[in-house]
């Protein structure tokens, strides 16, 4: 299956916001279609915060990934969380995963970003598969922790 990610720009704001959407029904992340749709935007207009690559498989868009960069001493350089990795349903258990991440792996290089990092549910056994089978793999020393600030 030929599968490709296309870098999104503002123009393709009206494409990204209902697979967003889709995607925190999904995950139940709680934001208003407001506050989804102008980050959304922030995160398009400004190429320092990172990037949305939209997926397509077979030409059909499928999905979307994410990257939010920041920058690591312990890394050396930029790094970068994959925020957020969305397939729709109907496309998924098809390898195209696999696929988008070693196509985002080749992305963040572009990008001379040094590391990926990722949160997984711990209930989601089968993500957790398909990113150790990326060579992604648990810090076991770390605990992501966060504050909310707003």
């Amino acid at each position: 299956m030929n599968v490709t990610l296309q870098l999104a720009s503002k123009n393709h704001l009206a494409d990204i916001v209902p697979l967003v959407k889709a995607y925190h029904e999904f995950e139940k992340i709680i934001l208003s279609d407001q506050e989804r749709e102008q980050a959304i935007a922030k995160l398009l207009a400004d190429q320092t915060l990172g990037g949305i690559w939209l997926i397509y498989a077979e030409s059909k868009r499928v999905g979307y990934i994410v990257l939010c960069t920041g920058y690591s001493i312990e890394f050396a350089g930029l790094d970068a969380f994959i925020d957020e990795f969305y397939i729709l349903p109907q496309s998924r258990n098809k390898g195209i995963g696999t696929r988008v991440l070693d196509l985002i792996k080749g992305e963040a290089k572009k990008l001379n970003i040094r590391a990926l990092h990722l949160e997984v549910a711990r209930t989601n056994q089968h993500a957790q598969n398909l990113y150790s089978k990326a060579n992604f793999k648990a810090r076991d020393k770390y605990v992501l922790m966060s504050v909310d600030l707003e």
